[in-house]
């Protein structure tokens, strides 16, 4: 007999595509439960994400009812990370979040908070990084509480901001912003009236041939003086505040920081202090005995107060001692200072104040003849100067004088006094250059309209002083602002 060769060849084939189908199903299976664990697996990681936004908008309430408190709660006694128990509304817990907090360096509202969600039912976890800081008093070029002139040779750099009028006739790359929209320019020219715009010009520009037009016609652009434009009626700025920070930097300076009584010399009073920067984190300290005096009593305009001021050029002045620059940065002194030199690495607030305020005219300033420089302008070298009085710049100034440093006159103004032809070659500078913000609480001025003063003057924003400002300079709020926002 003849077998047939073709027998058995169906169950051949029943056996190929029941493999197939079998292998087909048991990839659909497994894509199927992997697809479902994936689902999980995000549902999970995303959970655990939202418990570590969590823990960051805990610590940003935290901070909003205790702004210096870096170590939840604890006074210090444990360090990071601070675990916390996630629960959803019906009180099943969640997970975790564990709190890693870098407190602000010395002179700086800086931090930073680092958010890890972890999962009960898992050992998924995400992390969230947040920088956040307060705004400090430093947020402007040049801030005032009175009516401001930005003469002819005055180029600034950053945000200008006056709680009265600004008559600007140099050159502004910031905004130029004013709290009032009208007022009567106490400088009245042929360009102002009565009613000028709050932050105006008389400088001559295309259409405007005497300068700006005043209201009610439309506020003009003036792209050539205000290069990123003007504002006015914006809110005022708190100069009040600035009072109740003058005792708490005399706390400081009291414990663990610098402070100096009124000055003495052998016996008998004295007329103040001379603080000399080094750049090994350290300080000279001199008091100063006597002053130039000022020719005849002629140099400074005798119908105005500003003659009680003479030259301010230290004559002779006595070594005391060599201090290095305290962890908290604060030196506090109960009489005038005079302060130049150079840091490095170093960041430092000098108070010239008198507590309680012993009232005008008997109000220490500040006087800055020589360069007070930064070695760096990375925001490491900062310089605070707070006057309770006057931040001058007095006679004996250099022709080119830099001045690197955040200053604040409480009470007085920062400027330079009006020193006439007679006391010599001095009265006329030439040009002096800003790095850095001055808050004003009165007019400002380093030249007048007859060519005393300096020629040229520039100043230039520092904006790191925004976020670091000097060690415990001003505020202008208690509450956080979130600067960065990333996943670790």
């Amino acid at each position: 007999m003849r077998k047939n060769p073709t027998k058995g060849m169906i169950l051949v084939s029943v056996i190929v595509f029941a493999a197939i189908a079998v292998t087909m199903t048991i990839g659909l299976v497994n894509w199927g439960a992997a697809l479902l664990r994936s689902v999980k697996t995000v549902s999970q990681r995303e959970q655990a994400l939202q418990i570590a936004e969590a823990g960051i908008d805990y610590y940003r309430w935290h901070l909003a009812h205790a702004p210096s408190d870096f170590y939840d709660g604890t006074n210090s006694t444990t360090t990071s990370p601070y675990t916390h128990q996630f629960f959803d509304k019906d009180r099943n817990l969640l997970g975790t979040y564990a709190l890693t907090i870098t407190p602000p360096n010395v002179g700086s509202t800086v931090l930073s908070i680092i958010s890890k969600g972890i999962l009960a039912s898992s050992t998924i976890s995400r992390s969230i990084k947040v920088t956040m800081a307060i705004p400090s008093f430093a947020q402007y070029a040049v801030v005032a509480n009175d009516n401001m002139n930005f003469g002819l040779g005055t180029v600034t750099y950053g945000p200008i901001q006056s709680n009265k009028g600004i008559h600007f006739d140099g050159v502004a790359h910031g905004i130029v912003s004013s709290a009032l929209s009208t007022y009567t320019d106490p400088d009245l020219t042929s360009c102002t009236t009565a009613n000028s715009w709050a932050v105006h010009t008389c400088v001559s520009g295309t259409g405007y041939p005497s300068g700006d037009l005043a209201p009610p016609a439309v506020l003009p652009t003036r792209s050539d003086i205000f290069t990123v434009g003007r504002k006015v009626g914006v809110p005022a700025v708190d100069f009040s505040s600035l009072t109740s920070n003058l005792s708490t930097l005399k706390t400081q300076s009291q414990s663990g920081g610098v402070y100096l009584t009124s000055s003495q010399y052998g016996g008998h009073a004295a007329l103040g202090y001379h603080v000399v920067l080094k750049t090994n984190n350290t300080f000279d300290l001199y008091v100063v005995t006597s002053v130039q005096a000022s020719p005849n009593n002629t140099c400074t305009s005798a119908s105005s107060s500003q003659a009680q001021w003479g030259l301010w050029t230290i004559n002779t002045q006595h070594f005391l001692q060599n201090y290095i620059i305290p962890s908290n940065g604060v030196v506090f002194v109960e009489d005038n200072v005079w302060v130049d030199g150079t840091i490095n690495s170093s960041r430092i607030s000098i108070v010239a104040a008198k507590l309680p305020d012993p009232g005008v005219g008997y109000e220490p300033s500040i006087t800055v003849n020589d360069n007070l420089l930064y070695t760096n302008t990375d925001g490491t070298d900062v310089v605070g100067l707070i006057a309770q009085g006057n931040i001058n710049v007095g006679y004996g100034s250099g022709d080119t004088q830099t001045i690197d440093g955040a200053l604040i006159s409480q009470n007085g103004r920062v400027g330079r006094y009006y020193y006439v032809q007679s006391c010599g070659s001095s009265y006329k500078r030439t040009t002096l250059n800003l790095f850095g913000m001055i808050a004003t609480n009165l007019r400002y001025g380093f030249a007048y309209n007859d060519g005393t003063g300096y020629t040229n003057r520039n100043l230039t924003y520092d904006a790191n002083l925004l976020y670091g400002p000097p060690p415990s300079f001003p505020l202008t709020s208690s509450y956080y602002t979130t600067l960065s926002w990333q996943e670790i």
